[in-house]
């Protein structure tokens, strides 16, 4: 979900230079920063680092060939270029700059490495209460009975269950991993840009404790659905809903379950039906 709050205004000055018929090289520079701007604080649920690093070298790249495509926009971004980096006029400038750059990004990693830990405006939970009801592709469900319609085949039918497991293993590891990482332990790629880091499922304290419902709400709703108790984290978990069906969400709980060899919390149905 886009913050408009800062996309808006990014649109708007980047209209408003459009109009002042900038040179070239403010033009690329105006779009780079534009797009930093969007990438870092344009969304509402926090892109991690790694990611904007990664788009913002894309971009760096496309506007890099699109100046160079061109032999006027290569002459409009180069000349001036030159001449601030050779003209004696700038050299007072050219010196700040040389300077400022190391200078800024020393002052940030000494900022990070040294910034004092802060309790959270408010008590959060770990494991927030569910909803009393959950809405998922426009169906309803009832919390206190909505259970995997597939981990009866467990038993049922083995070698359906495992065919609903297989499924669960792809659709993780196209979307899952990157976060949560190979071994489910928290460790992925992107984990370390992420406040928290990632849930480590492999710990006996986790999805152990909990009912695959409570992960069916949690991963079809991500960051985004987290109740007030469960924050302020900062997540960057996606609503999974938006991508993928209720089959796969559910597929892919049976294989968290199946790859840590852990057992969700048996259901307890109020009118005395049996868990599972």
């Amino acid at each position: 979900m886009m913050n408009l709050a800062v996309v808006l205004p990014v649109l708007a000055v980047l209209i408003g230079i459009r109009f002042a018929k900038p040179s070239m090289l403010g033009w690329v520079t105006a779009w780079w920063l534009a797009a930093w701007v969007v990438l870092d604080f344009g969304f509402a649920v926090p892109v991690p680092k790694t990611v904007v690093k990664e788009f913002m070298g894309i971009i760096s790249l496309a506007l890099a060939a699109y100046v160079t495509s061109d032999p006027q926009r290569w002459r409009e971004v180069r000349e001036p270029t030159t001449a601030f980096l050779t003209e004696r006029k700038f050299l007072p400038l050219l010196v700040l700059v040389t300077l400022a750059i190391p200078a800024a990004v020393a002052a940030s990693i000494y900022f990070d490495m040294t910034a004092p830990a802060q309790a959270p405006i408010f008590g959060r939970t770990v494991h927030p209460a569910p909803p009393a009801t959950l809405t998922v592709h426009e169906v309803t469900h009832d919390m206190q009975t909505l259970d995997n319609p597939y981990r009866k085949l467990e038993a049922s039918d083995p070698a359906a269950f495992a065919v609903h497991v297989e499924a669960g293993r792809k659709i993780y590891y196209e979307n899952c991993f990157y976060c949560h990482g190979d071994l489910m332990q928290g460790g992925g790629m992107f984990a370390h840009a992420l406040n928290p880091i990632p849930t480590n499922f492999q710990d006996s304290g986790t999805i152990a404790m909990l009912q695959e419902s409570f992960l069916f709400w949690r991963v079809s709703k991500g960051g985004p659905g987290l109740p007030e108790e469960g924050g302020p984290w900062m997540s960057a978990m996606p609503a999974w809903e938006n991508f993928l069906t209720e089959e796969e969400i559910w597929e892919v709980i049976l294989f968290l379950y199946d790859f840590t060899e852990q057992r969700p919390r048996a259901l307890h149905v109020a009118s005395g039906g049996e868990g599972h």
